[in-house]
């Protein structure tokens, strides 16, 4: 027999993909496979009953950004994407807004190793996940703290997580990508307002403060 899915594994998968999406899209520019998020109807999928602040007004935001390039051609709206995506991660000179732990935390910090980097590293380690760092980033990276979550939803997905596995993740989330993404946003809309990363962190602020 067939063993029976609860709503709230349903729940945890949605969370997992939702998650790895997020992240994937914060480690490396965007690629023609993952430009849905140019299509406004993509963005209508995300929005769901109750969505706080952040949630919905990240979701206004991509909309608004993809609705101004739908009349652009796929390779220049994806160009504008990428400019975006190095100006504020990568530079040069130095990333407007960079996207680590270590370095929204600490706002005198001048190298972006640090505390938040080793204990990024360590969790990966206990859940046995193994980073494939193509581009070399810290553990403490936005985008890596985003897949490390969607991880462990994807494993509550699959059998249901014990109390305390499930106020393990929800204490990840607030002392880990909950407590800086906010400043790590605040940097991104400094610097390119309106623009679909400042949508897309926003969005991720959002869903990282319903999960607590």
């Amino acid at each position: 027999m067939a063993s029976e899915v609860t709503s709230a594994q349903t729940d945890w998968a949605l969370h997992a993909d939702l998650y790895a999406f997020l992240g994937n899209s914060l480690l490396a520019p965007l690629r023609p496979d993952a430009a849905m998020g140019l299509d406004p109807a993509f963005w209508d999928a995300w929005a769901c009953d109750g969505a706080n602040e952040h949630v919905r007004s990240g979701i206004a935001t991509l909309k608004e950004h993809a609705a101004r390039c739908a009349d652009l051609p796929l390779e220049q709206a994806m160009q504008q994407v990428n400019v975006e995506y190095a100006r504020l991660f990568v530079g040069p000179p130095k990333p407007a807004a960079p996207p680590w732990e270590t370095l929204n935390r600490n706002p005198d910090a001048t190298c972006g190793f640090g505390e938040a980097t080793f204990a990024m590293r360590e969790l990966l380690r206990q859940a046995g996940l193994r980073l494939r760092n193509e581009n070399h980033q810290y553990e403490d990276h936005l985008g890596i703290e985003l897949l490390y979550l969607s991880e462990r939803c994807r494993a509550f997905a699959e059998r249901e997580p014990s109390f305390e596995e499930e106020t393990a993740v929800r204490e990840f989330v607030r002392e880990r990508p909950l407590a800086w993404v906010p400043a790590f946003h605040g940097r991104i809309r400094e610097a390119a307002p309106g623009g679909y990363f400042d949508g897309l962190v926003e969005l991720a602020w959002g869903l990282l403060q319903a999960e607590v």
